[in-house]
């Protein structure tokens, strides 16, 4: 029923602000020096509340003044009035109603849900009672509906003349979001039924207050007041378009409030959306037609799995007054039978074409909304499968969308996670041509959305003081959306697992024990080892490059990790031109190169951390292994801050020194990658490796990188001796006796590190590791 829900304030609303009321046409209002209405109010502001009985209005008159009927011994004429402390209305005197009766008409019985007969509670109102200035209408907002369905005309009304006849017959009334009143003009009966309010602070003209739903807000109409009108329900009342009115059919419920969508992190899309998308339908048409201003037809929502592409749409449609959405699924759409896919295609938008010719522009909107648009929307000629069926479909789409008969009382809603495999047609301007990436949440965006997930936990008292949903948020990095919820629902899961003993064959629990169960940190803490970001670090494969830990034995080492871990500052910090860096680890097998850039990777603290090396392909084709490398660097797009490591770019290519031989496919599809700059707002670090670095000269790689950097063998006995004494397997004096024996048999240096870690591995097992290390180090150097 109408009047129940008390909403908040919308500053979102279309309404203007109180600007008539300033200048010269604040004397014109109804009120004294002191700011205090002059009405007819003439009853002690202290009687108690009276009981009355309901009963019918004297005639058509009252019905259509909107007052209620009072016996001149109850009430003064003109009197303000509360019905049950909450609904307002004026009296006018009825010798036709008794002592102790108050006549309502039936819309005013359906707004308060009264009958007649029914006992009521009624006392004097002062509407500024507590001192309040904001008295008065500025802008009401009011939807109007023919009374009689069936008495329904074709004229198209103007607004205007509306506005002066509405306050000419309810001037100095107090009104009420959601209160219903019956309005005649020129012999026709409507029913109006209020939106929202704008009340004005007398003390501060200027200064426009919040347009409120709320059915507490109550405020007086003057001559003054701006009245917007907007289409009923039924749609019904044809209004001429204005340029300076807001649209008579209001696209977005003015009872809409942001906080309602139970979506978080997405403030900046959310703008874009209502920019693009809604901005024209929000503009009265009238300024719409001047200006040549087409509506936007369809919107394209992109990015990865779980960051909320579905979630929006479907809330979209539930913050617009407009038709239900239709939801398809993309594989709904086909068909085995010849046309039938097309003919599903023309189904969606049958409605929205017949409802189109009938009423042109002042037809409502329709919302149409296409789940995995790329399952069925390729580009055309991809499929192969000889039937073009696929290919019907987008055509259908395209003509539906922006064929010969255009229809402008559509909204396409599509999704994906692979915007690239979406037919070109499709993106122009014209069809989806909002396209909005849905990315990854930050860390702001992360706190609202842990606020949204654990809001039930909060109004239970079931969430520990010791949990910080900062911390949390910081925490979980390159979760999108979907994660964090699992995220909550496995901490609770582990904070129920507390209280409940799960025993063979018998589950037990204490009601009391689970009425008092919170979820307190450490579930969060062991929730964060189960669930793990789809698009984070890659932790075991940095981890196995890692895993006889990184030794710096010489400057060579700290100035390379230090080089690297400036070229990742310049990319998390530099301008836009420098978001994406590649370097180039080269010098001999063993010599460290994975090593220093799964650290360097790590050290960066980025909120994805990918590897791609050799052993992720083995065993795919040419054409797999393609698509596995243009994976890996799509998944790096889907994060505003990437490392990736590529490792041992010439396995990667395939070269083989026989020949030599090497795929030339996928050493150009590493060309296009390594040199390709991610989307605007993401940024990527590559760091390469490679053993053979005059191959990647021969191939023409090199120059696809910013700067390459040698890591050389170690070829000094100092750094030889660091090395050495930080394993912690020889103690001081035996790394004096190996650097002697060593210095006599091989004066001259050049070995791995991995080949020097190899060599301690084996040599402090054997019976002399001493002699043994030397005789190791000795035949693994390389002169």
């Amino acid at each position: 029923m109408f009047g129940r829900n008390r909403g908040d304030s919308n500053p979102s609303s279309n309404s203007s602000p109180a600007a008539n009321f300033a200048g010269g046409l604040v004397n014109k209002l109804p009120f004294n020096s002191n700011n205090t209405h002059q009405h007819k109010q003439t009853s002690n502001m202290s009687t108690p509340s009276r009981t009355f009985t309901v009963g019918n209005c004297p005639n058509n008159s009252y019905a259509l003044a909107n007052v209620v009927s009072v016996n001149p011994s109850d009430y003064a004429d003109g009197s303000y009035i509360s019905i049950n402390d909450f609904f307002v209305f004026s009296t006018k005197h009825s010798r036709d109603t008794a002592s102790g009766e108050i006549g309502m008409n039936g819309t005013q019985r359906f707004w308060g849900e009264f009958s007649v007969g029914q006992s009521v509670n009624v006392k004097p109102y002062d509407i500024t009672n507590g001192g309040r200035d904001n008295t008065y209408a500025g802008t009401v907002n009011v939807e109007i509906s023919f009374k009689m369905k069936n008495r329904a005309t074709t004229i198209v009304y103007d607004q205007d003349e509306l506005s002066k006849h509405f306050i000419k017959c309810f001037n100095t009334q107090i009104l009420t979001p959601s209160q219903m009143l019956l309005f005649e003009f020129k012999g026709v009966i409507f029913e109006i039924r209020v939106q929202s309010i704008q009340p004005v602070d007398i003390n501060n003209i200027e200064k426009a207050l919040a347009v409120s739903t709320s059915v507490e807000t109550k405020a007086t109409l003057v001559p003054q007041t701006d009245i917007n009108f907007f289409k009923g329900r039924d749609g019904l009342v044809q209004l001429k378009a204005s340029v300076t009115r807001p649209r008579t059919d209001a696209i977005i419920r003015p009872d809409f409030k942001f906080e309602d969508m139970g979506v978080g992190g997405l403030d900046k899309e959310f703008s874009q959306i209502f920019r693009r998308a809604f901005a024209s339908r929000i503009m009265p048409p009238g300024l719409i037609e001047k200006l040549g201003v087409k509506h936007v037809k369809g919107m394209l929502l992109y990015g990865p799995p779980g960051t909320g592409k579905t979630l929006i749409a479907r809330k979209i449609g539930q913050m617009l007054n407009a038709n239900e959405p239709k939801i398809v699924n993309g594989p709904e759409i086909l068909s085995k039978y010849v046309g039938s896919s097309e003919e599903n295609i023309r189904n969606l938008f049958k409605d929205a074409e017949a409802e189109y010719k009938s009423k042109g522009d002042e037809s409502s909107l329709h919302i149409i909304i296409f789940d995995e648009l790329d399952s069925v929307f390729k580009q055309r000629g991809s499929r192969g499968d000889g039937t073009g069926v696929a290919d019907n479909v987008v055509n259908q789409l395209l003509a539906k969308m922006d064929g010969v008969d255009q229809l402008n009382n559509i909204l396409v809603i599509g999704m994906t996670n692979r915007k690239d495999l979406i037919d070109n047609a499709l993106l122009r301007p014209g069809r989806f041509e909002v396209q909005v990436e849905i990315s990854l949440p930050d860390e702001d965006g992360r706190v609202q959305i842990f606020e949204i997930q654990t809001k039930n936990l909060k109004q239970s008292k079931s969430l520990a003081a010791d949990v910080s949903l900062k911390e949390l948020a910081s925490m979980t990095k390159n979760f999108s959306g979907a994660e964090i919820e699992g995220l909550v629902r496995a901490a609770t899961s582990f904070a129920v697992n507390s209280v409940v003993n799960i025993g063979e064959g018998k589950t037990k629990y204490n009601a009391k024990d689970l009425e008092a169960m919170k979820v307190t940190r450490e579930h969060f803490l062991k929730a964060l080892t189960e669930i793990t970001p789809a698009f984070g670090v890659s932790e075991d494969d940095m981890k196995g490059c890692l895993e006889g830990g990184l030794y710096k034995f010489d400057h060579t080492t700290d100035q390379i990790l230090e080089d690297l871990s400036a070229y990742a500052r310049s990319v998390k910090d530099g301008s836009e031109s420098n978001r994406l860096v590649s370097l180039l680890l080269h010098g001999p097998d063993g010599s460290g190169k994975t090593a220093l850039a799964a650290a360097a990777a790590l050290a960066s603290e980025f909120p994805l951390v990918r590897m791609l090396y050799s052993n992720q392909m083995a065993g795919m084709g040419e054409s797999a292994k393609m698509n596995y490398i243009d994976n890996v660097f799509r998944d790096c797009y889907k994060s505003p801050l990437s490392v990736l490591v590529v490792d041992s770019v010439e396995t990667i290519v395939g070269w083989m020194p026989v020949g030599p031989r090497f795929s030339n496919e996928v050493t150009q599809l590493l060309k296009v990658k390594i040199t390709a700059k991610p989307p605007k707002g993401h940024r990527l670090l590559i760091i390469s490796t490679t053993s053979r670095y005059s191959v990647l000269q021969q191939m023409d790689l090199l120059s696809c990188f910013d700067r390459d950097i040698g890591v050389p063998n170690i070829t000094s006995f100092k750094a030889l001796n660091t090395l050495i004494a930080q394993t912690g397997f020889f103690d001081q004096q035996a790394c004096a006796q190996i650097m002697d024996q060593l210095a006599r048999v091989q004066p001259n240096l050049n070995i791995s590190v991995k080949s020097v870690l190899t060599s301690m591995e084996t040599a402090r097992f054997k019976k002399d590791p001493v002699n043994d290390l030397v005789d190791l180090i000795a035949t693994g150097s390389h002169i």
